[in-house]
């Protein structure tokens, strides 16, 4: 197995990564106004999102975010994001979608800091936090979003139960992320023996795919511009960009994209 599977198939090593690499990042990339950290997405034909002008530079990752978003309305909702990177996205839902509250959680106390400097929204707060240990009482948000982050987490059943504890009954879990081929009988039965019930899923390996390709000479100048050329290959696996070996397992079908709508059961079923 090539040594990049290992960095997703080793709770200790996913938790280095988080705990080393991306406050890293953060302060190597804050000057460059990076407001999205995920991979991106773009279907065939391409959704006809009106944006802000500041938003389009951004699209291909919007459309991700709008992509699990509108799995259910989040108008006037209590809604969390867990693991909100830069905000970016947690700032296009607050603005477009109206949600009564909205709340970014991430490990990375830099990324909490940009994202406070950066993103001045009504109803948007963002604090540091542990997806597996959530700072929320039970039964306290309408919905939880949560975007290409979880394959990070040491412990994700104990993520999932998290998430489970802090839905209201009937609240809804958005969620997108990615397992090698080998991993998702073990994913989706993680899912389905949760106290959360399937709502939809899709496979949207291909759209992700498209998505990397619209940004991958943006990517690519990024990743040179900002890190030193030892992190190069690192980073441009983290962006996802052509002939990178995430980008290549995704095309070569070894690499499963997936998102999901799922919803806390009410307290008699379960």
């Amino acid at each position: 197995m090539p040594i990049f599977d290992h960095l997703f198939s080793f709770g200790p090593v996913r938790q280095f990564l988080w705990r080393c690499w991306y406050p890293n990042l953060t302060k190597r990339l804050q000057s460059q106004d990076i407001l999205f950290l995920n991979y991106a997405f773009q279907t065939v034909p391409a959704v006809n999102l009106t944006l802000d002008p500041s938003d389009e530079p951004n699209r291909a990752c919007v459309q991700l975010y709008h992509h699990v978003a509108s799995q259910t309305d989040l108008k006037n909702k209590a809604v969390l994001e867990i693991s909100c990177g830069h905000g970016g996205g947690a700032s296009w839902i607050s603005r477009t979608q109206a949600p009564a509250s909205y709340i970014g959680i991430d490990l990375n106390p830099a990324g909490i800091d940009f994202c406070r400097a950066r993103h001045t929204v009504k109803g948007l707060s963002f604090q540091q936090g542990d997806a597996q240990d959530l700072p929320f009482p039970d039964q306290s948000m309408d919905a939880i979003l949560n975007i290409e982050a979880s394959h990070c987490y040491p412990n994700f059943l104990g993520f999932i139960a998290e998430v489970a504890r802090v839905l209201k009954p009937r609240g809804h879990f958005l969620y997108a992320d990615f397992r090698f081929r080998e991993s998702v009988p073990e994913w989706v039965q993680a899912l389905e023996n949760s106290k959360l019930t399937l709502r939809t899923t899709h496979d949207i390996s291909a759209n992700v795919l498209r998505g990397m390709n619209i940004n991958a000479e943006r990517n690519q100048q990024l990743i040179r511009r900002c890190l030193p050329k030892p992190l190069h290959s690192l980073g441009l696996d983290f962006a996802g960009v052509p002939g990178s070996r995430i980008y290549e397992a995704l095309k070569a079908g070894k690499l499963s994209y997936r998102s999901w709508c799922l919803q806390r059961r009410d307290v008699e079923e379960i």
